[in-house]
């Protein structure tokens, strides 16, 4: 069940990343360059439809990794802080209200919108920043260079949101949108994977661990401590010889 929950995560940005995909081809007129994915979900817009029915799913697939890293965190505070954003994006993702069309008079909609946006980026980058603590230095410095990527191509976007409302030309905004939210997507997949793997492991040292192979290892540490305390007794006569007003002992007749 675990490693269920846990390749959630890689069906979840696969299938984010397909409903981009699909809606985009839906909607004709659409442009994935210079439009925004949210005007894939937009109030109006002839991909709508297709969006929140694949995002719902999506959602459940969110909220179901987020369940599996909880469970593998096993009381480390640094992943349980990442499984719990996670599950905030989740939880909020289908109360995420839709904004209108370029060119329609903003609404209370649109305002909490941007409210939305505003929760859930700092989250993403709260998941991203203790999950990269979580492992060791390669995951460490891929989530590091992921959040620095991430965080730019966001800011790059936000620069022309004021263009969107005011039905302004936006060239490049949906790369740089995607950019953003695909690295997201992408360090998910592979947090999925480092899990997967995390998790192998240690069924395969529980494998390792039964009975015999336990009363085989306890054996083993039994010798090993003997042996230092052999070596420590050995060590402390040594010092003793060598002690001030003792004679040291050559081995010859007095």
């Amino acid at each position: 069940m675990a490693k269920i929950l846990l390749a959630c995560g890689i069906a979840y940005a696969l299938l984010y990343a397909a409903n981009d995909v699909i809606c985009a081809n839906v909607w004709r007129d659409y442009s994935s360059a210079s439009q925004t994915i949210s005007e894939l979900s937009a109030i109006g817009a002839p991909s709508r439809p297709v969006w929140v029915a694949i995002g719902l799913v999506d959602t459940v697939l969110l909220l179901a990794f987020g369940v599996g890293v909880w469970g593998y965190a096993a009381g480390k505070r640094s992943l349980r802080v990442t499984a719990a954003s996670l599950l905030a994006i989740g939880v909020l993702g289908p109360f995420w209200p839709p904004m209108h069309l370029r060119g329609t008079p903003a609404t209370l909609t649109d305002t909490m919108h941007l409210v939305f946006t505003a929760i859930v980026v700092p989250l993403i980058l709260l998941a991203m920043g203790f999950g990269a603590a979580s492992f060791g230095r390669r995951f460490r410095v891929y989530s590091i260079a992921t959040l620095v990527v991430v965080f730019a191509a966001g800011a790059l976007t936000s620069v022309q949101g004021p263009r969107v409302a005011a039905n302004e030309p936006t060239p490049c905004i949906g790369v740089l949108e995607r950019v953003n939210v695909g690295g997201y997507l992408v360090w998910v997949a592979v947090l999925a994977v480092v899990l997967l793997r995390a998790t192998n492991a240690r069924q395969h040292v529980t494998e390792m661990s039964g009975p015999t192979h336990g009363a085989a290892i306890g054996a083993r540490g039994a010798l090993r401590t003997c042996r230092a305390r052999e070596k420590a007794m050995r060590v402390r006569k040594r010092r003793a010889s060598l002690a001030p007003g003792r004679t040291l002992y050559t081995g010859k007749g007095q």
